[in-house]
């Protein structure tokens, strides 16, 4: 099991990898060798994950989630395909850690006595502004 929190933990038979050719750096083997990693993870419908977890991974994805609901990470920082899958698994753990802090509900605050005083002090200064523009009443 790969864990993720103390509490959640997802089968690493969900967690689909392949292998392709990466660019950059590598000399011969860069034509020969598959080092890069594509780690596919159906995000959408895996059993290991609560439904609010799920939720806020599949904002934190952004782009990297298909319309599927399956979340690809592709690794090729490095020149070995074993630090590759392990590079691909460890930001797939910390996308999910991530997810699973939920977020914190936001106080809600009331405005300074200073700040509603200077709201007001611009309102009348713009009435009175508009109040200038107008035509002069005829006597």
């Amino acid at each position: 099991m790969i864990a993720i929190t103390r509490d959640i933990a997802i089968d690493p038979a969900e967690v689909e990898e392949s292998f392709l050719r990466a660019s950059g750096p590598g000399g011969q083997n860069v034509n020969k060798v598959e080092t890069a990693v594509q780690l596919r993870f159906d995000l959408r419908h895996s059993p290991s994950l609560p439904a609010p977890l799920r939720a806020r991974a599949e904002r934190l994805a952004g782009k990297r989630l298909t319309k599927e609901g399956v979340l690809v990470i592709t690794a090729a920082r490095f020149r070995s395909q074993e630090r590759n899958r392990e590079d691909a698994l460890a930001r797939l753990v910390a996308l999910l850690q991530k997810a699973a802090i939920p977020p914190t509900p936001r106080k809600a605050t009331r405005p300074t006595l200073a700040s509603k005083k200077r709201r007001l002090d611009t309102k009348a200064q713009r009435g009175r502004l508009k109040q200038m523009r107008r035509r002069p009443p005829e006597d």
